[in-house]
């Protein structure tokens, strides 16, 4: 089976293999077709509110999640994949904005956009508590990365409705989620 259609197969299912180091919550992980939930993240500071109904309203939104900002694979590929196609993807999918979500703190993310020339294309955006993490029923349990962080996936939010779901099978690869696999489906 491709990663692509395992991706799809994990993101339509919340079955896990139990020996992996998933977080089970009671919500169930968003779907296709959910309204996303509305939490407040932090861009650049925490009196820098952003509140994730607010930025989806009336607009197409990419939205992909990462373990840590800093880290390998979050700072050799996945960013960096978005911010060097923004602007096809806000030219030729209609994307008015696209963000990244870490559970980390907005100063850690400010930084960690600043160091790849992120402004302007890819907002970075904190969720220190992981709230919007658990509010996806995303989270991932890495006792080296502080414990509960983000999978990594990415989403498309129209209008407020999600309309496109990539989950990395393993909650940590680089596969479905990356940047050029955005409206694939």
């Amino acid at each position: 089976m491709s990663y692509k259609l395992l991706c799809r197969a994990v993101a339509k299912s919340n079955h896990f293999n139990s020996k992996r180091l998933f977080s089970r919550t009671t919500a169930a992980m968003v779907k296709v077709g959910d309204k996303l939930p509305s939490v407040d993240l932090f861009e650049d500071s925490p009196a820098n509110k952003i509140n994730t109904g607010d930025l989806v309203n009336g607009k197409k939104v990419i939205i992909f999640g990462v373990p840590g900002a800093f880290t390998p694979g979050c700072s050799k590929t996945h960013l960096p994949g978005y911010i060097s196609t923004s602007d096809q993807l806000k030219s030729q999918q209609g994307v008015d904005e696209i963000v990244c979500v870490s559970v980390n703190d907005p100063f850690v993310m400010s930084a960690w956009g600043k160091e790849h020339g992120a402004n302007g294309k890819v907002r970075l955006l904190a969720d220190p508590a992981g709230a919007f993490t658990k509010a996806l029923d995303v989270t991932i349990d890495l006792p080296p990365l502080g414990g509960v962080r983000s999978k990594r996936y990415s989403l498309v939010v129209e209008n407020g409705s999600v309309t496109e779901l990539n989950v990395e099978p393993d909650g940590t690869g680089l596969s479905c989620s990356l940047a050029n696999n955005i409206g694939k489906k």
